[in-house]
């Protein structure tokens, strides 16, 4: 779905436009977290022309007058009115793209997936390529990996690769290997693993560094089909409630669709923006960050850096061995010294510094070279540790006394729960997404969804914070109850942590005099509902900069900035 053209027109009009006037949007359920943590409720909000809060009403407040205070007047209708939700770890243009090409994510066996293959496989005789995501062999429950030959068998001569849903393990058929040229003769690349057959043959799984062999011969998108992929992206966000969104591993090609957007008026969502690596940073941003460009709805903050990889391939750096895999730890990016050398490179420039880290020996060595560059580089880092699935007990401390961020994706536990004790054994899930240990540590909380790995839910995020339950109910009472969070502490997770993790807080994720008006009105509280009824949340209305960029009640071309 995209957003019309007089939808774009009455965006671009707003953008442009002098300030003549205040909206007032009353009788609504708010609530927005404080600066300090706490829950403030109100009536209403004020908010210019320029998107920016003017008042917060609370009950019994004296109201606005018509005409002097405001001329423009939305009745809430009695919805529950919050910040706008924050996504604080996805991939934005991996959620476009994942769109767009083969999903495989709510597949629930290899027949199924099969199935789904042969049938874009013949739709699609354009493409020279088959690519597509989502993958899980654990949702399978195939207790293996799928095969090159497998694949080979509903897709022909033409090469497909297929990312698996954490994106640390590709699928690819015969004729993508051989367009690779990977053989049995190819040596495994440093932080990564070609699964082979008895034979050293390729078996068609190429893990984390590995994936590079194929990714490198995959076509180029090109220009227009990543402005689709953007534009796509936004919409399902809004959808959601989500009005911004931390990119994590963002490329040069990236940065520029979201730049021609922006200086198109097409740039909606709020993008915070880490770029893949240190080459991509400095592409980006040259001498340092980058300002907030197109009313703080862009900036380059600073990179991301990869130490391991994900639980579901094994990749995922352990201290010991994998309980269902005992001759390995996983697949370590980096060493302590390499990850704080690029860590050192980035701060010197005043980046931060965003440490993908799932594994406990991940865990511990982001956290050493946290330590290890404090003395050096002072001041509000905010450094980031991405995920932070596994933590061994002992490091909780560490955790919290670097003042790191945990940024975490709780979704993850519910889906990965079961696989986790598999890898990991009993000993280690005292550790595992243990979101409430690292908050009681001292770590700052900021939730997000890792999208397109996960949907970029957030209410989906707030049932399994408060609940530890999947959707399906399970467990009764929570997998590892003890590291449940209160409503509170989740939906700033979302809203006042995401915006602190990306150094954003003086410009949203509350809702406060001064700060932009982005929010959103729903027809479910989450501050009392049931984990249930959070899941099922809708979205009526999302509003970004005192603008209405999405509505579940119009039709899209209806949907606009209109005031009135």
């Amino acid at each position: 779905m995209s957003i019309a053209r007089t939808t774009i027109a009455a965006l671009l009009l707003t953008v442009s436009a002098p300030a003549l006037a205040d909206t007032l949007v009353d009788n609504v359920r708010g609530s927005t977290i404080t600066s300090g943590g706490q829950v403030e409720t109100f009536t209403g909000l004020l908010f210019d022309d320029a998107g920016t809060i003017v008042r917060v009403i609370h009950a019994g407040d004296k109201k606005p007058k018509a005409r002097k205070e405001y001329q423009y007047h939305i009745d809430g209708k009695g919805r529950v009115m919050l910040p706008g939700m924050i996504d604080a770890h996805a991939h934005v243009m991996g959620m476009g793209f994942a769109a767009l090409t083969l999903d495989l994510s709510d597949t629930t066996s290899l027949q199924q997936a099969l199935d789904r293959i042969r049938t874009f496989t013949a739709e699609h005789t354009d493409r020279p390529w088959i690519i597509g995501s989502g993958w899980n062999q654990e949702s399978w429950k195939l207790g293996r990996y799928p095969t090159a030959a497998e694949l080979d068998a509903v897709t022909g001569n033409r090469p497909v690769w297929l990312e698996r849903v954490d994106g640390h393990a590709g699928w690819a058929n015969s004729a993508a290997l051989k367009a690779a040229g990977v053989t049995a003769s190819t040596k495994d690349p440093v932080g990564g693993k070609v699964e082979r057959n008895a034979d050293g043959s390729p078996q068609g799984i190429l893990v984390d560094g590995a994936m590079a062999l194929v990714a490198a011969r995959l076509p180029a998108p090109r220009p227009e089909d990543r402005d689709t992929a953007l534009a796509t992206a936004q919409q399902l966000l809004f959808k959601r409630g989500v009005t911004a969104v931390a990119d994590m591993g963002t490329t040069i090609e990236d940065w520029q669709a979201y730049r021609r957007a922006g200086d198109a008026n097409r740039l909606y969502v709020r993008i915070m923006a880490y770029a893949a690596g240190v080459d991509n940073m400095t592409l980006i941003g040259g001498p340092g960050p980058t300002p907030w460009l197109y009313q703080d709805r862009l900036r380059m903050n600073g990179v991301k850096l990869y130490l391991d990889g994900a639980l579901g391939s094994r990749g995922a750096w352990l201290k010991t061995p994998y309980a269902d895999a005992p001759g390995t730890r996983g697949l370590p990016q980096l060493s302590q010294t390499q990850l704080g050398n690029l860590m050192s490179r980035a701060a010197l420039d005043n980046f931060q510094v965003a440490v993908h880290a799932i594994g406990d020996e991940a865990n511990a060595t982001a956290i050493g070279a946290i330590e290890d560059l404090a003395a050096t580089y002072k001041g509000d880092r905010r450094w980031r540790i991405e995920h932070a699935q596994i933590v061994d007990l002992k490091d909780f401390a560490r955790f919290g006394r670097s003042g790191a961020i945990a940024s975490m994706q709780p979704v993850h536990e519910t889906s990965d729960r079961i696989m986790a004790e598999a890898r990991l054994g009993p000993d280690r899930l005292a550790g595992a997404y243990a979101w409430k240990s690292l908050k009681d540590a001292g770590a700052r909380l900021a939730f997000g969804s890792d999208a397109p790995v996960e949907a970029a839910d957030p209410w989906a995020g707030l049932a399994a914070a408060i609940s530890r339950e999947g959707s399906d109910g399970q467990p009764a009472g929570g997998w590892q109850a003890q590291e449940r969070l209160d409503r509170a502490s989740a939906l700033a997770g979302y809203t006042t942590g995401a915006a602190y993790a990306a150094f954003a807080e003086t410009k949203f994720g509350r809702l406060a005099p001064g700060l932009r008006a982005d929010f959103i009105l729903v027809d479910t509280d989450p501050l009392t509902a049931s984990p249930a009824q959070i899941r099922a949340t809708r979205v009526v209305e999302t509003w970004v900069n005192g603008g209405r960029i999405w509505s579940a009640e119009e039709k899209p071309e209806t949907t606009s900035n209109n005031r009135r």
